[in-house]
């Protein structure tokens, strides 16, 4: 069985555009192989933090990983903090790793464009997530196109290292995830849903109470023509909230177009409201019986044993090869 692995950071507020967009999928994946869910916090202090609030964001993000599906009895769910050969890993990555290579990272570029002082960490942090993938024998990395420079690097860096110690790492594939629904502003549907968008009627965030989700439906911008079809060219709005009730129905939009024939946008907006507060009343439930309950953390615990027990053996791995400590007997 392949080994995935997948690490996402505690960045707070999940908007159904992350959860449509990524999060329906990552159930699939645990059907698909071994899979590890890493939440990488770590990586969240390339950039200052609120340590209170990136604590809660860190919770948050496990007890929704597990609300949208993914099972810890076919899964590991883990920390990246709580398993120390991460950092272990990521520092003998860096000491394989060249400037170069790590200053022509378009997000280190962007990231750090225009800024008068930029943290070490901000530069080094891709032999971190190198070693992420590689302690867990990683074969599927599944990433958005914006991180695939980072898993060229992790592959270059692996090849690299391997080519010099010895052979110890595999070297992993990349997967760009089938695209799921791309969920558009509720109040400009030509650009994307937003966290961090001020227009608070813009962003359904997966927590939002079933009064919050109606109302903002009901407040979606759509057009003046009365009808409903899908024409994301002429109809963004309508087309936008089509895309959302198929995403959590499995309905195509033909048959939501149907659904809908004769009908004004009244009836179209609370249907839609109601279909989407009935696909995210369990996973809210659930998310609020894991939040702050010890069945959380009692997974935290197990998931982060798993992975020390995997990844320390990776670590003395590369420690022996580059000749570090005593010599295994």
């Amino acid at each position: 069985m392949k080994t995935i692995f997948s690490g996402v950071q505690p960045t707070g507020v999940i908007t159904l555009g992350n959860y449509i967009g990524a999060l329906m999928q990552f159930p699939t994946l645990q059907d698909e192989g071994n899979a590890i869910y890493c939440i990488v916090d770590q990586h969240a202090i390339t950039v200052p933090q609120d340590p209170k609030e990136l604590q809660s964001n860190i919770r948050t993000l496990a007890a929704t990983y597990l609300a949208v599906g993914i099972d810890p009895n076919k899964a590991t769910l883990f920390i990246q903090s709580e398993v120390p050969a991460h950092a272990q890993a990521g520092w003998m990555l860096q000491c394989v790793a060249t400037i170069g290579e790590l200053e022509r990272m378009t997000q280190f570029k962007d990231k750090s464009d225009g800024k008068e002082s930029v943290n070490a960490g901000l530069l080094t942090y891709p032999p971190l997530m190198a070693g992420d993938i590689l302690l867990y024998n990683t074969n599927i990395v599944p990433v958005g196109e914006d991180q695939k420079q980072h898993i060229e690097l992790t592959r270059d860096l692996a090849e690299r290292f391997n080519k010099r110690f010895g052979e110890v790492f595999v070297i992993p594939e990349i997967q760009l995830p089938k695209a799921g629904a791309r969920i558009k502003s509720l109040q400009e549907p030509t650009k994307k849903m937003s966290k961090s968008d001020p227009n608070t009627k813009a962003t359904i965030r997966l927590l939002d109470t079933p009064k919050q989700i109606e109302k903002k439906i009901k407040s979606a911008v759509t057009d003046s023509d009365g009808y409903v079809a899908f024409d994301e060219t002429n109809k963004p709005g309508v087309s936008n909230l089509l895309t959302i009730e198929s995403a959590v129905t499995g309905l195509d939009i033909a048959s939501l177009v149907k659904k809908y024939e004769g009908l004004g946008y009244g009836a179209f907006k609370e249907g839609v409201a109601t279909s989407l507060i009935e696909h995210l009343t369990p996973v809210q439930e659930r998310f609020n019986e894991l939040i702050h309950s010890d069945e959380l953390d009692r997974i935290l615990d197990e998931g982060a044993q798993k992975a020390n027990a995997i990844a320390s053996k990776t670590v003395k791995k590369m420690e022996n090869a580059m000749g570090l400590g005593r010599k295994l007997r």
